[in-house]
């Protein structure tokens, strides 16, 4: 298979403490995050804590009808049929829950680049969701770099793709409704937990028309940074992510997800913010730390400096100009 997510994260969380966490792997290359309230207690986690719910995650299925690859680096083999199989797995375990995960994040990259090339794009995402269709719980979907090289963002937007006839009404809070501009939303599988999707290719010049401003806008953005005649290769830049295959949020998006977090910081609820297409990468857990401000905790890895990135500020967690950010090296 491509690059599954593989490990399971159990989250625990103590009054006004930081979550803890357990990981744990399986074969069927599938991610259970479990929530749970920790009671007051000597014990560890799994005796003190009550269970709250759980959430699906799987990331890089990159399902095509080819033999078996490897990655751009050419250092880690792909099994782009096998894909399906561990897809069907993850599914058939989720639906057989004794307690079944309120729903799951596919976090991009459903199918590989390579269906482009062999004119095979719709076939393939339509036998990915088929597949999808066994699941017994609602699937989130965000947007990689792979459904770009198959796809136009207008295509994608018009598809089973776009899950964003899942997101939660805040009633008399028109500023928490996304603009159509980007994919972005957010749901709650749970009370006082609220999930937000972003949408990490918002500036991108992938899936977008070559003739239109925005194309443009983000190419300039994009070799404003980046040199080299190959724009994929990070090779010599001091920041590596501005390469063509990542992408980044618009300010319109950003000041959307500041309304959000300032909703959530004054509801009290905790938030898991999730932007594909890899987990460990993106997806970003906000919780309340005693009484002092939020925090979140960015790895860079679409575009965008440190100055540039939300992070906390504040009490109410807002969109800040400072940061926290990690970087990580971009993989493609």
């Amino acid at each position: 298979m491509p690059e599954f997510l593989a490990s399971g994260v159990e989250l625990g969380f103590s009054g006004s403490s930081a979550p803890s966490t357990r990981c744990t792997s399986d074969h069927f290359q599938k991610s259970r995050v479990e929530v749970m309230d920790d009671k007051p207690g000597p014990g560890p986690l799994s005796e003190t804590s009550e269970f709250l719910f759980s959430f699906g995650v799987i990331a890089d299925i990159q399902y095509a009808d080819l033999e078996d690859g490897y990655n751009f680096q050419g250092n880690r083999r792909r099994y782009y049929r096998h894909s399906l199989l561990h897809l069907q797995g993850a599914i058939e375990h989720w639906n057989t829950e004794g307690s079944p995960p309120r729903c799951v994040l596919q976090l991009g990259d459903i199918i590989d680049g390579y269906n482009a090339q062999y004119k095979a794009s719709e076939k393939s995402l339509e036998l990915v969701m088929n597949t999808f269709q066994m699941l017994k719980v609602p699937v989130h979907h965000t947007w990689g770099n792979h459904e770009f090289y198959n796809f136009s963002r207008n295509y994608l937007t018009n598809s089973k793709l776009n899950t964003k006839f899942l997101e939660d009404q805040i009633v008399h809070h028109p500023e928490t409704v996304p603009s159509e501009n980007y994919y972005a939303y957010h749901f709650v599988p749970f009370p006082q937990f609220r999930f937000i999707l972003l949408d990490a290719y918002d500036l991108s010049v992938l899936g977008v028309d070559q003739s239109s401003a925005k194309y443009q806008q983000c190419l300039k953005i994009l070799k404003g940074h980046n040199p080299n005649s190959e724009l994929n290769s990070p090779q010599g830049l001091s920041e590596p992510q501005f390469v063509q295959f990542n992408g980044g949020f618009s300010q319109e998006q950003l000041n959307w997800l500041n309304e959000v977090l300032t909703f959530s910081d004054t509801n009290q609820e905790k938030v898991v913010i999730v932007s594909g297409p890899r987990l460990f990468l993106r997806p970003l857990l906000l919780c309340p730390v005693g009484s002092g401000p939020t925090q979140i905790r960015f790895t860079l890895c679409e575009w965008g400096t440190r100055e540039q990135f939300p992070a906390a500020k504040g009490a109410l967690g807002k969109v800040g100009s400072s940061s926290q950010s990690q970087w990580a090296p971009p993989t493609k």
